[in-house]
């Protein structure tokens, strides 16, 4: 949340005065200027920041709720990891649109890709005795995560994407 509000406010300066020098622009690569001035950045008509706020205060509330020992129903929970799904596949596109067509990254950008990952990770493990894709489906998502496979799957993700990074900048 802490990085889709300092990209707001980078957005925020950089729509009162376009020549600003941003405090995330650290080179050509790591340039949330450009970045933040590709239509890419504001797919829906608003900043993608803004919607990163409101997801990850989404998230955050359903976690306290559990955290504080509150029901959330199956439905819920099944709910919000369909948000969150749909998100990281939105910040997946976002993401390869910041290496290959913008050619800059974000770090701000990165920092919420990578609380999207811990999310996703969170709701499989949480939801995974209730995911609707059969018992058999249910019994090998569960042996996965009992093998910590889950964590490498999430981990070899992060990865590929730091390899696209490297090879394009490079």
């Amino acid at each position: 949340m802490t990085a889709a509000f300092l990209q707001t406010l980078e957005k925020i300066t950089l729509l009162t005065n376009k020549g600003s020098a941003l405090t995330c622009d650290l080179n050509s690569m790591f340039s949330c200027s450009n970045v933040l001035k590709a239509w890419q950045s504001s797919v829906f008509g608003f900043p993608n920041s803004i919607m990163c706020l409101v997801l990850f205060t989404l998230f955050a509330s359903t976690a306290l709720v559990g955290a504080t020992n509150g029901k959330l129903s199956r439905g819920l929970r099944l709910s919000i990891q369909g948000i969150s799904l749909a998100t990281l596949g939105f910040a997946l596109w976002f993401l390869e649109q910041s290496i290959y067509s913008i050619g800059s990254i974000c770090i701000f950008c990165l920092f919420c890709f990578s609380g999207l990952l811990l999310v996703n990770w969170g709701w499989l493990r949480l939801n995974a005795a209730d995911l609707p894709i059969g018992k058999g489906g249910r019994a090998v998502v569960a042996r996965g995560i009992a093998q910590g496979i889950d964590i490498i799957a999430w981990l070899l993700l992060a990865v590929v994407l730091a390899f696209a990074m490297i090879v394009q900048f490079n």
